[in-house]
């Protein structure tokens, strides 16, 4: 199946059901309880810094390990997959001495992801897109790191649109979507925006772009300091394929967000929270059934088009959510001078 008949396909399975994310893949590899040795591999056992921690990586030096996580998700009811390359730009993995690896590393996890997904494609006979993970980078744009110096930036705009772009080309042959996912800083997304615009200029392919924030506390707003509501209309000509909200908080913190983003968008609405807050060790308690309970209540009250899970969740955890949303119809979209309506803006034509 290509890229073009996969989509299509999605999209009419989109019309009938809610779709499900996968999981974590951190928590995964955390679960192999690898070492330094590990993570480096034949090809970086010379590296001159350490390597532990750099799960990107692990798509070059434990491709079979990422794999086996890919079909343990789609094995779990995911209809969707993201890739392992949250952290593979040149600026992520500056920290790492690895800027230049970036691009091996995100084609690496891209092509790993689609070689799962075809397999199981086959063999449970329902098509599952591959979504190419783009971070926020460790770097924000709208933000000083120096209290004492207000307008100073660690990195440009050109700088993160540059990186992205890199790590977008990459991975292009391999995904069925871009995501653009867990944004604390609106402008480090519309530089991502801008650079996957700007390819598929390049490749004369435009690929689906998803967007999703991350509300980063109680305060219910974006690290730079945006609502939810106001998050979507800072994105929304981007005309995504499907946005929403993941990371940070769990299911029943998140949902008042959800619901408000649910209200007023235009498009399909994704949400993937994590397994409730951590503990004072860092780990996620809340149970499978827990998480699926939350998320079932969403699709019943019509607030979600694609569910799944962010940190601490597990192929158990979307197990539970697959079974929870698989009878519940999708969120029906409202049109977009209605949604446009009840943001409070002027409704505004599609070539606006």
């Amino acid at each position: 199946m290509n890229r073009k008949s996969r989509l299509a396909a999605l999209e009419a399975l989109a019309e009938q059901r809610i779709l499900v994310l996968d999981g974590a893949m951190g928590t995964q590899i955390q679960a192999l309880g690898l070492e330094e040795e590990d993570f480096r591999g034949q090809a970086f056992s010379g590296w001159e810094k350490s390597l532990k921690g750099n799960n990107d990586l692990l798509s070059l030096t434990r491709p079979e390990d990422i794999k086996a996580i890919h079909k343990r998700y789609i094995e779990a009811g995911a209809d969707l997959i993201e890739t392992n390359s949250f952290n593979a730009t040149s600026i992520a993995m500056a920290d790492y001495g690895m800027e230049r690896e970036a691009p091996a590393i995100a084609k690496a996890a891209a092509l790993i992801a689609r070689q799962a997904a075809d397999d199981m494609e086959q063999s449970l006979g329902r098509p599952i897109g591959v979504l190419g993970a783009i971070g926020p980078t460790n770097k924000t744009l709208s933000l000083s790191p120096k209290v004492e110096d207000p307008g100073f930036r660690e990195v440009s705009f050109d700088d993160v649109y540059s990186a992205y772009l890199e790590q977008a080309r990459a991975m292009a042959e391999f995904v069925d979507f871009f995501l653009i996912e867990t944004i604390f800083d609106t402008l480090n997304a519309k530089a991502a925006i801008k650079a996957l615009i700007d390819l598929a200029q390049d490749i004369g392919e435009e690929i689906p772009i998803i967007i999703s924030g991350t509300i980063t506390d109680a305060s219910g707003r974006t690290l730079s300091g945006q609502t939810a509501e106001a998050f979507y209309i800072s994105v929304r000509h981007a005309k995504p394929w499907a946005l929403g909200l993941n990371c940070a908080l769990g299911a029943d913190l998140l949902r008042q967000h959800v619901a408000a983003l649910s209200r007023i968008s235009d498009t399909r609405l994704i949400a993937y929270p994590n397994a409730g807050l951590p503990n004072e060790f860092g780990e996620y308690d809340e149970r499978p059934e827990e998480t699926a309970e939350h998320l079932g209540r969403w699709g019943q009250d019509g607030l979600v088009n694609i569910v799944g899970g962010c940190c601490g969740t597990t192929p158990a955890h979307i197990q539970k959510i697959a079974e929870a949303v698989k009878r519940l119809p999708p969120r029906q979209i409202p049109t977009r001078d209605n949604a446009m309506a009840l943001s409070g803006l002027e409704p505004f034509s599609r070539a606006s």
